[in-house]
């Protein structure tokens, strides 16, 4: 019985692998990948779930790295609150260097916010999702390339989907954004996001940036839109 369910549970998750739907543009790709996404996981918590019956739980696991708590921590969830508004407070604060890391990307104020930035002196780079942003209708990236701010695209995941903004790293003001949010219109008004800041924990902040790092030497260099991977 439990091997039937397992081969079942496989032939799923190769359904689910191997789905793609026909892109198309700006918030329709967004809300038909989040929608493929949240089944596909789904099927991987329930293959997980029959793993952890036949197998023991390991003792000691920890996860990759740990901090003391400090610093101030805020707290925005869309719709209810203005979360746009809050994300680019925060690009707003940045005094010398702001890492971006992004999923979907059609918001033109927030990109308008990193490229003020830019212009008044802060060091802002950008690694977004190859998949979602390779188009230029419906996409705010072409307002950054414009305005001379390094974009590159990840490839190298089935989908790099973090959220992150990483603002002066080194301190003295450094902080942390990261979430479920979009740098999206239906992410700030149609969807139910969060997003976390964490100010003045620059360890925290420092571990973040390395993992940009570690990102970016994978990522492409992106000049125009729209991008085919060579």
């Amino acid at each position: 019985m439990r091997e039937r369910l397992r081969e079942r549970v496989g032939e799923r998750m190769g359904q689910c692998m191997g789905k793609r739907g026909d892109e198309q543009i700006g918030e329709r790709v967004e809300r038909a990948r989040e929608r493929t996404r949240r089944h596909c996981g789904s099927m991987l918590g329930w293959m997980a779930a029959l793993a952890l019956v036949a197998a023991p739980t390991p003792s000691g696991v920890q996860a990759s790295e740990r901090f003391a708590g400090k610093g101030e921590i805020e707290l925005a969830f869309s719709p209810r609150d203005d979360t746009e508004k809050v994300v680019i407070g925060l690009i707003r604060s940045a005094r010398k260097t702001l890492e971006v890391h992004a999923y979907a990307f059609t918001s033109r104020n927030i990109a308008d916010a990193m490229v003020a930035a830019q212009r008044r002196g802060v060091r802002v780079e950008v690694l977004a999702d190859a998949q979602m942003n390779r188009r230029e209708k419906g996409n705010a990236i072409p307002r950054l390339l414009a305005a001379g701010v390094p974009v590159a695209f990840e490839t190298r995941y089935n989908a790099a989907h973090n959220k992150v903004l990483i603002v002066d790293a080194e301190g003295p003001r450094c902080a942390v954004l990261t979430g479920s949010y979009n740098f999206t219109w239906s992410a700030d008004n149609r969807n139910a996001e969060n997003i976390l800041i964490v100010r003045d924990h620059c360890e925290l902040a420092r571990a973040y940036r390395a993992n940009w790092l570690r990102h970016r030497k994978d990522a492409t260099q992106v000049t125009s839109l729209p991008w085919r991977e060579r």
